[in-house]
């Protein structure tokens, strides 16, 4: 198991996207994040982290997984029911496929009833959608100029 086969995995189920985060790590999102997708999973690209995987696990299994040897609350987000896994033996390779699809389907779940609109539209008018809400997010991330007039 490593990040290209978990990335692969990810990819694979509906309405994902990616982005990097937090300097090198690999953010899965149910929905782009711009619409209000959600996280259900990162990776750790270049090692200098806690863990190589971390993800979604909700309240059911999150104190079940942390009897395994090698899982660990996800620092910051354990209250959110995330683990991380220290190293990529923790799991055999059918139960990680087996836990980020629970978690894709998990967050999926939680998605606002708009951003889940917006998912269910044709690809085609999803992508104008996130394309427009990314411009109107750029316009307001861009400091206002003032103009102050002359004396």
């Amino acid at each position: 198991m490593d990040n290209e086969h978990i990335r692969n995995l990810c990819m694979s189920f509906p309405h994902v996207a990616e982005t990097v985060n937090w300097g090198h790590h690999l953010v899965y999102w149910v929905g782009d994040r711009d619409i209000g997708g959600r996280m259900f999973a990162s990776t750790d690209l270049d090692g200098s982290g806690v863990g190589v995987l971390s993800f979604h696990c909700g309240a059911e299994r999150f104190h079940e997984l942390l009897e395994i040897e090698g899982m660990r609350p996800t620092p910051y987000s354990a209250k959110n029911f995330w683990v991380t896994m220290e190293r990529w033996d923790v799991l055999r390779r059918n139960q990680i496929e087996d836990e980020l699809r629970r978690a894709h389907a998990l967050i999926f779940e939680k998605l606002p009833k708009r951003t889940k609109t917006v998912l269910a539209l044709p690809e085609k008018e999803s992508n104008k959608v996130i394309r427009e809400r990314r411009k109107l997010l750029a316009t307001r991330a861009r400091p206002a100029t003032r103009t102050v007039p002359k004396k």
